[in-house]
């Protein structure tokens, strides 16, 4: 996942889109997918940010944020990791695809109640800098079961 951020009129804004296909769909959802064969996350992620709202960035202006694990307790088909980037230096004008509607939000108005339950947990965290790093089990009706923090700290590898 990629959260685009910038500044506008002294607000913080980050880029979200309302997911249109798939897993979760109607949900609003960070820019990402899934990391294809001989990709590295960032490559992944500079692909898939492209892919699904057109914008372009560079993988060394990606900033991680996160690396969750996402263990759907049952509904193992569904199990995922996931690692979260946040940029400031991107161009383009975000534009709808198939996979996702772009909004921008401000930083103090993100639709967690639109999300998926685990976001609020620590996505506020991770946009203020905090790296975040977790397992979170996912019940029947997709809320949260429970939730294993872990240290976490970026790294060369990620």
């Amino acid at each position: 996942m990629v959260y685009p951020i910038r500044e506008t009129h002294g607000r913080l804004e980050v880029l979200l889109g309302e997911k249109r296909t798939g897993l979760g769909i109607g949900r609003v959802v960070g820019p990402g997918g899934k990391v294809e064969t001989g990709e590295s996350h960032r490559q992944a992620a500079v692909r898939e940010l492209f892919e699904e709202v057109s914008l372009v960035v560079e993988q060394d202006a990606l900033i991680p944020i996160a690396q969750m694990s996402y263990p759907f307790l049952t509904r193992p088909h569904l199990s995922q990791r996931s690692r979260a980037f946040i940029v400031r230096d991107f161009s383009g004008t975000p534009a709808a695809s198939e996979e996702l509607e772009p909004q921008w939000w401000s930083i103090d108005e993100i639709p967690f109640g639109r999300m998926w339950a685990d976001a609020m947990l620590w996505l506020p965290q991770a946009l203020n800098g905090h790296f975040q790093q977790a397992t979170i089990s996912i019940d029947d009706d997709d809320g949260v079961a429970s939730v294993e923090w872990e240290e976490g700290h970026a790294n060369g590898a990620f």
